[in-house]
This record gives structure tokens, C-alpha cells and sequence, in this order.
């Protein structure tokens, strides 16, 4: 009984529930954050690299020197 006191509002169902919710609502977000921050790694790794061989190939974008 004392166990039960000491988890609050997990002590109920209706508490575990919510609590369940909360944590797929928060797994559900970070996936979307995680989603866009590896488009935008992506993105940003092509970019760099295709103005790298630019201008190792002589075109002279003012970027890398």
C-alpha cells in the first residue's frame, strides 16, 4: 500500500495511460525532429562536398579560398 502512495498518479490506470501517451507523444516528435535534422545533415554534406570539387576543379567560388 505504501508503494502505491509513493507513484502519485501512476498509482491508477487512468495515470499509467496518460503517462504512456505522453511518452508516444514525445517518441512520435523526436522521430519527425530526427527526421529533418538528417535531411538537413544530407543536404548540407552534398553541398559542401559539390562546392569542394568545384573548386578543386578550378572554379573559383570564393567559398573555400
Amino acid at each position: 500500500m505504501a508503494l502505491a502512495f509513493g507513484l502519485g498518479p501512476l498509482a491508477s490506470p487512468v495515470g499509467v495511460l496518460g503517462a504512456l501517451v505522453v511518452l508516444a507523444v514525445i517518441v512520435l516528435v523526436g522521430r519527425y525532429v530526427l527526421s529533418v535534422a538528417w535531411r538537413l545533415i544530407t543536404i548540407g554534406i552534398v553541398v559542401v562536398a559539390t562546392l569542394y570539387i568545384l573548386s578543386l576543379l578550378g572554379f573559383g567560388l570564393g567559398v573555400f579560398g
